[in-house]
């Protein structure tokens, strides 16, 4: 094959700007009209056209071809969509012909197009499909764009040969479910993927690659053809499937480059260009997103009846003989099934008792496409009367008393608007956004996320992440009760005004009708109103403080109450976002709720907080290390009782048998290890008390990128500083072993040296904060004994904001003595104990306040 040569570079030019004036022109159109297929049908007949001009003025031989696939070759190219290419070829290229190849290619990047490209003979695809499912698909939509005709006919016929339709199928549904674990199995994020996320256009390319295998056809209207779907999906299904394509293509307009992701910095921009209006009770955001959620769900629902439909051809349910449950449902196979299409019609209540069992039969996997399709229709029969009757109240609270299966009914329950048709507030939230940056599912998401958490504590599968929980879960009298309150916590969120007590209004409601006790009544009603209390306690106030165990143990009142607010507070911070919850927050709240059950047992404050067991335990400790009795003593009387309050026994035994041979040492003592709670390293600092200290430390973490989760300040009698931090990298693998030597040799140069202080730069604020600001609010109040002060701040989380905190306590000489660290997403609330003569000077007091606000302003 001779060298090719260039075309022209007046011809280059102007296929650059025919390409470059065709996509201005596309875009013009659809701003005029909005048609989605024509925009995609438009540009891929654009680069068809710009592509077979290319290749011909390259000179390729007439053994070769040019192929379009996956996306492209399906014909839809988004704005900024890559272009998918196969170079067939009749046999290994040579050197040259490689050369020739990349020549091409590179060609392609100069015009501007995002290029995916393979070079193969038919031998090599036919292999390649054959191993990779992935690849068999992109093939499967291929295209001829020029080139060698008997060359594509080969490769159609030896790809087509090699695809198993029902191995094919299987392939796609599994690769589905890793697809959907890696969205957490919901279309309703804060930030969902309009294309890979549940509910997206992968759903419904899904079905059609199976279509296509199976060879059922490449269109809606070929499905339904072979009776796979009604004419009424087939509507539906090209009303939703023309929703994400509007989305996604002004997404990639928005953005100006492919992006997929409908993020808080473009939702505003997509609710603009959709001329989505504000409301007073809703951004215009809000109500966009709304209608994302809506198609995303209507198109999870036909992706899940389709693939039953498609799955049926290979296993068909024929095949099965059925099974009476009772005279309104068989089973067949592991599926439910009505035994006729007018059961709801005619028993109402049978659309609750259909979910009931569900959970009762262990057996049943899921529900026929014919069940499906008549529970989406029968939920205009859930009316007023519905709600008012007796026995469908009864079953819905069977729904939740039921030992096993809440997490799969209620989701579907969900899915297919049966929950929010019964609960008419719970259907005022489904696909509510929420804007608090720590939360990451819509309302509805995030309460069946809580009422799941609450579920897997009562499973013996899960016992081994919180054995604590799972033991008290398991002993509870009526967990089902919890359901209850997990279910309702969140219910009234987006109405105005506190959501906690507007919730206790529908749950007082709902226990009344559903025919509870009063004694079960009030504990659920008390959880919703309570559901945020346990938390701020745990993550805000100084829980070596008597007092604060004794207030929050006159608040709960009992055990029960105690136990049923720890379960569902575990359960709730776990559901807001896997960046929210971490091991640290797991063992406040475990600390709390020991120390006030231990008091409500009648044990005094000091046997609650056990100073003495700690001392004790960590002896034994000490002496488990080869220590030998009373080595400690000299050290430990130079602590106080606040020392030993803060502290428990593994932390106590660590600082001394790092420190009882060196109680007065001239240098400082710098110790790290891998955390013992969870991911992260434990720090403790020792050394000559000294202005500034903890700025210092906070500045040294700060440059190294490292957060403060914890800080305990502690002074002892000799005039020691002796701190302890539990500290994280964001962005961490979870591996620190390597950092502790690095923290350890690193801090105590600091220490030691007269360098000065670590200013970190001014951290980068997230995107979400642009468009969600969080306004810096400070609050400084006295506590009960009078001789400290509580300070709490909220305000936006960046690198550098604890440092900021700290700076400024110092240049007012105000006295660190804790500090409780609490992220929530992009929100910090950060409670410090401090104290200062300062502190007693009104002036002076607001002088502290105005300037924290100051440096608190992204």
């Amino acid at each position: 094959m001779n060298h090719p040569t260039d075309a022209s570079r007046a011809s280059f030019d102007a296929l650059r700007s025919r390409l470059q004036e065709g996509q201005r022109n596309l875009r013009a159109e659809y701003e005029a009209h909005a048609s989605p297929s024509r925009l995609l049908q438009g540009r891929t007949r654009l680069v068809d056209g710009v592509l077979a001009e290319l290749w011909q003025n390259a000179g390729f031989p007439d053994d070769t071809a040019l192929i379009a696939v996956g996306g492209y070759g399906r014909g839809e190219l988004y704005p900024y969509s890559d272009i998918d290419l196969l170079v067939l070829l009749n046999e290994e290229p040579s050197p040259e012909q490689g050369e020739h190849i990349q020549h091409f290619i590179g060609q392609l990047w100069d015009l501007g197009l995002d290029i995916g490209h393979s070079v193969r003979t038919v031998e090599a695809c036919v292999e390649e499909a054959a191993r990779d499912v992935t690849i068999q698909t992109n093939m499967l939509e291929s295209r001829r764009l020029t080139g060698s005709a008997p060359l594509y006919r080969r490769f159609i016929a030896g790809t087509t040969a090699c695809l198993d339709p029902e191995a094919f199928f299987h392939a796609k549904r599994a690769e589905q479910e890793q697809r959907y674990n890696r969205f957490n199995q919901t279309p309703y994020a804060v930030e969902p993927n309009c294309k890979e996320g549940p509910g997206g256009l992968r759903d419904l390319q899904n079905i059609i690659w199976i279509a296509l295998a199976s060879g059922l056809g490449t269109r809606w209207s070929d499905l339904a053809r072979h009776g796979l779907i009604t004419p009424e999906e087939v509507r539906a299904l090209r009303s939703n499937e023309r929703t994400l394509q509007q989305i996604r293509i002004r997404l990639h307009y928005i953005a100006g480059r492919r992006e997929d992701r409908l993020i808080f910095d473009h939702q505003e921009a997509l609710a603009k260009a959709f001329a989505v209006k504000p409301t007073k009770a809703r951004r215009a955001s809000e109500a966009m997103m709304q209608r994302y959620y809506l198609a995303a769900k209507k198109v999870t629902q036909l992706n899940t009846i389709l693939l039953q439909n498609l799955g049926a051809q290979y296993l068909p349910l024929a095949a099965y003989q059925a099974q009476p449950i009772n005279e309104r449902f068989h089973s067949i196979g592991d599926q439910l099934d009505i035994v006729d299409d007018q059961v709801f019609e005619r028993s109402p209540s049978a659309i609750l008792e259909a979910f009931l069992l569900m959970e009762q039969h262990a057996e049943l996997k899921g529900m026929t496409v014919r069940t499906l399709r008549a529970l989406w229709h029968a939920r205009k029969l859930i009316t007023p009367a519905f709600r008012r009757d007796p026995a469908n109240r009864a079953l819905f609270l069977r729904l939740l008393q039921e030992p096993r299966g809440q997490t799969h009914e209620f989701r579907r329950l969900n899915q297919y608007s049966i929950l929010g048709t019964y609960l008419p507030n719970f259907g005022r939230i489904v696909g509510q956004m929420q804007h608090d940056l720590f939360h990451a599912y819509t309302v509805d998401q995030h309460i069946l996320q809580v009422l799941r958490n609450v579920r897997r504590f009562v499973m013996e599968e899960h016992a081994h992440e919180y054995p604590l929980i799972t033991r008290l879960a398991n002993e509870f009298d009526r967990f089902w009760l919890i359901f209850i309150a997990a279910l309702f916590h969140d219910i009234a969120k987006g109405r105005g005004g506190d959501h906690s007590t507007l919730g206790m209004a529908d749950t007082r409601r709902f226990c009344r009708d559903h025919g509870l006790m009063k004694e079960d009544s009030d504990l659920v009603v008390w959880l919703v109103e309570h559901h945020l209390t346990m938390s701020q306690v745990a993550q805000k106030q100084d829980l070596s403080n008597p007092d604060v165990i004794r207030k929050f143990a006159a608040l709960v009142k009992t055990e029960r109450r105690l136990t049923a607010l720890y379960i569902l507070t575990h359960a709730d911070i776990r559901g807001t976002s896997p960046k929210v919850w971490n091991g640290w927050k797991a063992k406040l709240l475990e600390e709390l709720f020991l120390a006030t059950r231990q008091l409500l047992r009648g044990n005094t404050p000091d046997q609650v907080l056990g100073i003495s067991e700690r001392q004790e335990v960590a002896r034994q400790k000490l002496r488990f290390f080869g220590l030998r009795p009373d080595t400690e003593t000299p050290f430990w009387k130079e602590l106080d009782t606040l020392y030993f309050l803060r502290h428990d026994a593994d932390e106590i035994a660590w600082h001394t048998r790092m420190l009882y041979h060196c109680p007065r040492s001239e240098t400082p003592v710098v110790k790290a290890r891998p955390s013992q709670v969870d991911t992260g390293i434990q720090v403790m600092v020792y050394t000559r008390d000294q202005r500034e200290l903890f700025v210092r430390l906070c500045g040294y973490f700060a440059r190294i990128g490292y957060s403060i989760l914890d800080a305990k300040i502690h002074t002892t009698g000799h005039g020691y500083a002796l701190d302890s931090f539990v500290v994280m990298d964001p962005n961490a693998n979870g591996n620190y072993r390597d950092m502790v030597s690095l923290i350890e040799h690193g801090l105590t140069d600091k220490l030691s040296s007269e360098s000065p202080i670590d200013v970190p730069a001014s951290g980068r604020v997230s995107r979400q904060l642009k468009h969600f600001p969080i306004a810096p609010s400070v609050t400084l109040q006295p506590d009960e004994a009078g001789q400290h002060f509580i300070l709490s701040i909220v305000a936006a989380d960046r690198p550098g904001l604890l440092f900021a905190v700290a700076q400024t306590l110092a240049e007012h000489g105000i006295n660190l003595h804790t500090a409780k660290i609490a992220t929530l997403g992009e929100r910090a609330e950060d409670t410090f104990l401090v104290s200062s003569p300062n502190l007693s000077n009104t002036a002076k007091t607001v002088q502290l306040e105005s300037a924290l606000i100051e440096r608190l302003k992204i």
